[in-house]
């Protein structure tokens, strides 16, 4: 940006990201710029925003018109938090597993401990099913269905809690990663969800064991780079070929499933899916840095992952107390092989559920140290020194924000006024919605959009945006639709124009940013063709 006025790609970028999703005050500058102003406009007029504006104070009704709109990506989604409960009972069931009704767990049968009836301690997950106690009892152990804490967990522990009573389920035959992936998926494609990038961990169950092998001292930690060249020296690369046959079977089982290449072909089957390998921030220093090494080697030799994430309760005293060495080991692994992406689950935290003390840095420190050009969640943004510094850092490095309405609600108790989410946006932070995750928390990306639009007052054109810049902060490779100076797409006035054909050409990224505006100006033509319009 050079004396006021906005120049060459970003342009482009600003008018999709910022002006279409109303909070734009700049002075907009000639060729693509001016033209997606004039977009935007035109856009906050359409015939599917009108259609928005008569709908909107109607739930039902304005659940119906987000569905069908069409959406950019899903940022933020554990794959095996997105799968819902019904489904592990399903598989639970074929896989001839058991229902631990002490521990609300599902659990392989053992000599010592086979899978009795509705009556025993640990009945089939068939017999689960069968029985109009058990079964609703299971569903609530697996999710947080209903927002009811269990007894003895408040809606924080409920939501962390089930990742491991599902478990079972979710490796019970080599068939079920591919399961799971597809009703993932097959949600986002009947939505309309151009792109996801789902956290998973092919192959990284090893790769603990290398770092559990390692001593971890002072020393380890004060000379990382020396400690990696061991972890490496220990066999990592090795591990690489295991992780994507991993993909590969995960992904042949996704597409069985859905028909994907047939007449059959479900909609899941048109959705763009990447993958971010994830670290367990509650482990060991050892096995964290392993994990870590691993994934971003990974990512270095297979397309199909794009980058890693730390997970596991932010407020986990192992997590707090590693919290700065955990930035330090991804900085390592960043220096190491630059093409990493790294996204990270930072400030998922608030008053009560840590001392004051330990919300003053966590999204400053993944930004500055560990370099993550996405923060999941965000929630303590004010209470860290300096928030208007931080906004400012992050604005500047356009690091996006994974803004997770239901998920922040349900763990953490915050919600409408209480959420930084409007701070982020008028700041000029990118803010993408997303889901996290929809099978624990019950919901899906619809149910995201609508919260903005109950909660914040968000309008049509503000969803647009936001979609544009769910696909524009993912980690798809390439350059950006927006890139390409020229280039308006149909849904901000132009035409396929030889510079959108030579961006798309090349660029894989461009390519589902453009078919998302080709969308966008269906989408538009059909509620003008409903309301009777030319």
């Amino acid at each position: 940006m050079t004396g006021g006025r906005i120049t060459g790609g970003a342009a482009g970028l600003l008018a999709a990201t910022l002006l279409l999703a109303g909070c734009a005050t700049a002075e907009m500058g000639s060729g693509s710029a001016g033209q997606a102003a004039g977009g935007a406009d035109s856009a906050a007029n359409s015939a599917a925003a009108r259609r928005f504006e008569a709908v909107r104070h109607s739930p039902p009704e304005l659940r119906a018109f987000l569905y069908r709109m069409p959406k950019g990506a899903d940022l933020h989604s554990h794959l095996t938090g997105a799968v819902y409960a019904e489904t592990y009972l399903r598989l639970a069931a074929g896989a001839g597993l058991c229902f631990d009704v002490k521990a609300k767990a599902l659990a392989a049968p053992t000599a010592q401990a086979p899978c009795g009836d509705a009556g025993s301690p640990r009945p089939g997950a068939a017999a689960v099913i069968a029985d109009g106690t058990l079964y609703p009892m299971a569903l609530d152990a697996l999710s947080t269905r209903d927002s009811l804490p269990v007894s003895g967990y408040s809606l924080h522990d409920q939501f962390f809690a089930t990742f491991g009573r599902f478990r079972a389920a979710t490796s019970a035959t080599p068939a079920t990663g591919g399961d799971l992936l597809a009703e993932v998926v097959d949600r986002a494609g009947r939505q309309g969800v151009r792109h996801v990038e789902l956290m998973v961990s092919f192959g990284t169950g090893p790769v603990a064991g290398i770092g559990k092998a390692l001593p971890w001292t002072p020393q380890a930690a004060a000379d990382l780079s020396g400690t990696a060249d061991r972890l490496v020296a220990a066999g990592l690369p090795a591990l690489i070929p295991a992780a994507r046959q991993e993909i590969d079977v995960t992904e042949a089982r996704m597409r069985s499933v859905l028909g994907c290449g047939t007449p059959a072909a479900r909609p899941g089957c048109a959705v763009s899916v990447r993958y971010l390998q994830q670290v367990s921030r509650t482990q060991a220093p050892g096995p964290v840095f392993a994990t870590t090494l691993f994934n971003a080697l990974l990512q270095a030799q297979e397309p199909r992952v794009v980058g890693l994430n730390f997970v596991a309760p932010e407020d986990n005293p192992v997590a707090l107390d590693d919290y700065d060495l955990h930035m330090r080991m991804v900085a390592e692994a960043k220096r190491r092989m630059p093409g990493t992406n790294v996204a990270l689950h930072a400030g998922e935290l608030t008053l009560g559920l840590v001392p004051p003390e330990r919300l003053r840095d966590h999204i400053r420190k993944a930004v500055e140290i560990a370099g993550a050009q996405r923060i999941g969640h965000g929630v303590d943004l004010m209470y860290e020194d300096d928030p208007e510094g931080l906004l400012r850092l992050m604005a500047g490095r356009k690091v996006a924000v994974e803004i997770n309405l239901t998920s922040n609600d349900k763990i953490l108790g915050v919600a409408g006024r209480n959420h930084p989410f409007p701070l982020y946006r008028a700041a000029g932070v990118p803010t993408v919605l997303s889901t996290d995750d929809e099978g624990v928390s019950r919901i899906d990306l619809t149910n995201e959009l609508q919260r903005a639009v109950q909660e914040f007052g968000l309008g049509y054109a503000d969803l647009a945006g936001l979609a544009r810049a769910s696909l524009e902060h993912s980690f798809l490779p390439g350059d950006s639709l927006w890139s390409a100076p020229g280039c308006i797409p149909a849904g901000l006035g132009g035409s396929r124009q030889e510079p959108c054909r030579a961006v798309t050409g090349r660029s894989e990224k461009a390519r589902v940013q453009w078919a998302l505006e080709e969308a966008l100006a269906r989408f538009d033509r059909e509620a003008a063709e409903m309301a009777g319009t030319p």
